[in-house]
């Protein structure tokens, strides 16, 4: 009876897995309080799953994987592949999927797609070629590219683990190499030689509209911020000195608005301190040689700087882009139709004081408006532009009752945090793979070394950075499914289906059953996780290799081999979900693409593996 149940739980899971009605980490609780209730789990068997360290590690390279996105590093593949394709579209072409399989030896596939998603796009658009050419190429070798280290793709790291938990050797970090190698060319051959044919390449198609995300960058340009923004310094007789900006009612006086201040005085402690700048508040002050960068029109500055004694410095255009910078950044803001600023002016609504951030612009209906603000008028349906730290900018994204902020003000904080610093997050991955090559921790602990050098060096500005970059979902549909094994093997399950397919197969030997095991892992893998996949086959083919006395690794690598080939369906992987909506595919895109590479991949992966991995 036991295992009647266990069979029942299973295959309702898999066709909830299937119909994708239910988000699959939901599935996978669901499925696993129904072995509870069933008395087939005991509790703690059923949470085991979350302690374990292939989980805890694949959120580890969730945080590594956010740091090599974050400091820009990743790009740098996308920058050498413009430089170097010189516009050609078959060496681009190439290019591309040789980028992708390295970059995806190394982070999560849905990580490298939607790194690179965006790049592809545009230069698909700039050669004026359709992103549909590229993009299902994009996935399908992101795919294949799990296949080239043990950190690559989950089904890695849990046959790796069921392997030892068995009582057997580990795979090495780079003893799938070889097979991913193999496939990493068969598949990018397969691709360049259908691209014409099979690929679709309608101009017509979607071009990416993933929504509208507006850059700092984009907003300076928008608004000219640039010629607007001005450097000067307070002299040693100033009378502004000891003077609070508040008293100085600049913007009535003078139309203008101190952005920032850089104190001379700290430049000493430039070690120390990361930047030698603050924001401008009301009760800030002015000292001797301090550097103020204020906005406004020149004429309005030049009586300034002539009424209180200062001097005009050049200001350079990198100077111009640190409004936006590790500290600061600047936002465009919309007004909510009940927003208490409506029908207030910018002076009387004491903006600076209630959230410590600079009104600097304003978009009424597409006319900006950068100067004598203060007694302009807010009206339902202005965007006010704010300039001032991060962290404030994130505190008024959470006034959802008077303003909605423009873009993710986290997200660009997050990369303005780790600006400059690719080649630091750039060692961290070199020593994280060199713990693991050289097996100085276990893999684990090694991948939490690189999650927390990313955070305490500045690749991710904080842990509630790392927090969000961690895919939860994938998290929780591991540790849950971890137990469903466990299932199997109490009530018998495992032996069953093991002993099942030996029975139907075991007349054509071990190479017989590797076939039947292979292509029923890949079958199951377009329709549900290949995480779920490998956690359900992995210990079938263990029981399967261990009756036939033959070596399970091989059995193994097949199963984690399998899973990765997620060709046919748009909800085989994250990965052919993402470039679905992108390049604007049908089903029958996959189908049609996807079915061929499965039957070549069959017979290149039946002869390469038990050629790495004899029997």
């Amino acid at each position: 009876m036991p295992l009647i149940v266990t069979f029942i739980i299973l295959g309702v899971t898999i066709i909830l897995f299937m119909t994708n009605r239910f988000r699959a980490d939901l599935v996978a609780i669901m499925a696993l309080l129904a072995f509870v209730v069933a008395n087939i789990l005991t509790p703690q068997e059923a949470l085991a799953g979350f302690s374990n360290s292939v989980v805890i590690m694949i959120a580890g390279l969730f945080v590594v994987g956010a740091g090599i996105l974050r400091t820009g590093l990743a790009s740098i593949a996308g920058q050498l592949l413009l430089k170097w394709s010189n516009d050609n579209e078959l060496r681009l072409f190439i290019l591309l999927l040789v980028i992708v399989g390295v970059v995806g030896a190394f982070m999560s596939n849905t990580g490298t797609v939607a790194l690179m998603m965006p790049i592809v796009v545009s230069i698909a658009i700039s050669l004026k070629e359709s992103p549909s050419k590229f993009l299902i190429p994009l996935s399908f070798v992101a795919s294949l590219s799990g296949l080239m280290t043990l950190i690559a793709s989950p089904p890695n790291l849990i046959v790796s683990q069921i392997l030892v938990d068995a009582g057997f050797n580990k795979l090495g970090f780079f003893e799938l190499t070889p097979i991913g190698v193999i496939g990493l060319i068969v598949g990018i051959i397969y691709l360049v030689l259908v691209r014409n044919h099979l690929l679709p390449n309608d101009k017509e198609r979607a071009q990416s509209n993933e929504g509208y995300k507006l850059s700092p960058q984009k907003i300076m340009t928008d608004y000219q911020l640039a010629n607007q923004l001005f450097k000067i310094e307070v002299s040693d007789d100033s009378p502004i000195i000891g003077q609070k900006l508040a008293d100085l009612k600049l913007p009535a006086t003078y139309h203008l608005c101190v952005m920032k201040i850089h104190r001379k005085q700290m430049e000493g402690l430039a070690l120390l301190t990361p930047e030698a700048q603050e924001m401008a508040g009301p009760t800030t002050t002015f000292h001797p040689h301090d550097l103020i960068y204020i906005q406004g029109d020149k004429s309005d500055i030049a009586r300034f700087v002539s009424d209180y004694d200062l001097k005009f410095k050049e200001i350079s255009p990198e100077e111009a882009d640190e409004l936006i910078s590790k500290k600061m950044g600047v936002a465009e803001v919309l007004l909510t139709p009940h927003a208490k600023f409506i029908n207030q002016t910018v002076e009387k609504i004491g903006f600076r004081e209630k959230y410590k951030l600079n009104i600097i612009g304003i978009n009424q209906k597409g006319s900006y408006k950068l100067k004598d603000m203060a007694s302009h008028k807010l009206r339902f349906g202005d965007a006010i532009l704010v300039q001032g730290a991060w962290e404030s900018i994130e505190l008024l994204a959470q006034e959802t009752k008077n303003v909605v902020i423009i873009g993710q003000p986290k997200e660009h904080a997050s990369i303005a945090s780790a600006t400059g610093k690719a080649p630091i997050a750039g060692l961290i991955m070199l020593l994280m793979v060199a713990l693991m090559v050289f097996e100085v921790f276990s893999p684990v602990i090694s991948v939490l070394i690189g999650a927390v050098l990313m955070i305490v060096t500045g690749c991710l500005r904080n842990m509630d950075d790392a927090y969000s970059n961690m895919n939860f979902e994938s998290i929780v549909l591991v540790a849950a499914m971890l137990p469903m094994a466990t299932a199997l093997e109490k009530t018998g399950g495992m032996v069953l289906l093991s002993d099942a397919i030996i029975k139907v197969l075991g007349n054509y030997g071990a190479y017989g059953v590797l076939i039947g095991i292979y292509l029923l892992t890949v079958t199951f893998g377009q329709f549900i996780s290949n995480t779920a996949t490998a956690v359900l086959f992995a210990p079938i083919a263990l029981n399967a290799a261990l009756a036939m006395d033959v070596n399970p690794t091989t059995f193994m690598v097949a199963v984690a081999v399998a899973a990765s080939m997620s060709f046919a369906t748009p909800i085989a992987s994250p990965t052919n979900a993402l470039v679905m909506t992108a390049g604007g595919y049908k089903f029958s895109d996959f189908m049609r693409i996807g079915m061929p590479l499965h039957f070549i991949m069959l017979i290149v992966m039946m002869i390469a593996i038990p050629l790495v991995f004899p029997f």
